[in-house]
């Protein structure tokens, strides 16, 4: 047999398997690439000053509300203890309004009303006898004008003792009582603002998940607004793949995907997320070609409990095509 007619056999044979191949392919999967995601989370300090306790390290396993880190409240304390003298003297100051005038107080007053009564009695007494005497001639109009002057001051004084007595029997008044209320209450916010700021001394991790960054140290002095070190949820990471148009209205949410990492393990996952709008497609899609489509972002939720996925590890979805 000549060599001719052997690689037209060759030829032949090649191509009913690639038609094969294609007649066997799978139109219903859809493969799409992408890397793997994680929540992260930059924990900050409220208040400021000395990192006093802050024994985590990168990659330990913190808990919700775990206690991580403490900063010094040596200068919080003392603005602490003057707001709670304040708002004690605004509390006493406004139970003082409220229980009113002593009745030791009252009687003290009624009795100078009394003595200012019989003062002026005694005042009006010699005017009339001063005038007496003038009307006989046998007094001088400068005596009259004296007791007359004297029983005038006593009368002012007798007036002024009785509206002193009045307003002590009536207690403060209404608008004294409430200027009262708003001191106590100003000075019981600034005590809650200062027992806010020692809570916040003490700092938690707001979710469960693994140190991945530690960005500063005990001892260093802080503002408020400092990030102490980054958190992420490596249990629940999921996978951001971009699809194209034709492939994005045969998925749903829900929809179970299977995920392969390039060292070739498999795990299941979930469509969690398909995008409303089409975008180009992300720069760190190497060629142009590519980068110039349209494509819509999806995101299949991973089941981390192993650990395998790691954020930024590039994997492989593949999806069955919903009916």
């Amino acid at each position: 047999m000549s060599k001719l007619p052997q690689a037209a056999l060759l030829l032949m044979a090649a191509a009913a398997v690639a038609v094969a191949c294609s007649a066997r392919r799978d139109l219903s999967l859809i493969v799409a690439s992408g890397h793997v995601e994680a929540t992260d989370v930059r924990i900050s300090t409220k208040v400021p000053g000395r990192l006093q306790w802050f024994p985590i390290r990168e990659g330990d396993r913190v808990s919700a509300n775990q206690q991580i880190a403490r900063i010094d409240t040596e200068d919080i304390e003392p603005l602490l203890q003057q707001a709670r003298s304040e708002r004690d003297q605004a509390e006493a100051d406004l139970k003082l309004r409220l229980a009113g005038a002593r009745p030791e107080d009252i009687a003290e007053l009624e009795a100078q009303v009394a003595g200012a009564q019989a003062e002026l009695e005694g005042a009006q007494r010699d005017l009339e006898r001063m005038q007496g005497l003038l009307d006989k001639g046998s007094g001088t109009a400068k005596a009259r004008d004296d007791a007359k002057t004297r029983r005038d001051l006593a009368a002012a004084r007798l007036d002024g003792l009785r509206q002193a007595l009045k307003r002590m029997r009536s207690g403060s008044r209404r608008e004294e009582i409430d200027a009262a209320r708003a001191r106590l209450a100003a000075a019981e916010a600034r005590v809650a603002q200062h027992e806010q700021q020692v809570r916040d001394a003490t700092i938690g991790s707001p979710l469960s998940g693994v140190v991945t960054e530690k960005l500063v140290e005990k001892g260093e002095l802080l503002p408020a607004g400092a990030a102490l070190c980054v958190v992420s949820d490596l249990d629940n990471p999921w996978l951001t793949v971009y699809v194209s148009e034709p492939d994005v209205a045969r998925i749903r949410l829900g929809q179970d995907a299977e995920v392969l990492t390039d060292a070739g393990q498999s795990r299941s996952g979930k469509v969690t997320f398909v995008a409303s709008q089409a975008e180009f497609t992300p720069r760190n899609v190497q060629t142009r070609d590519e980068r110039v489509k349209l494509v819509f972002k999806v995101k299949i939720g991973l089941d981390n409990r192993d650990g395998l996925f790691k954020p930024g590890m590039p994997s492989e979805a593949r999806l069955r095509a919903a009916a």
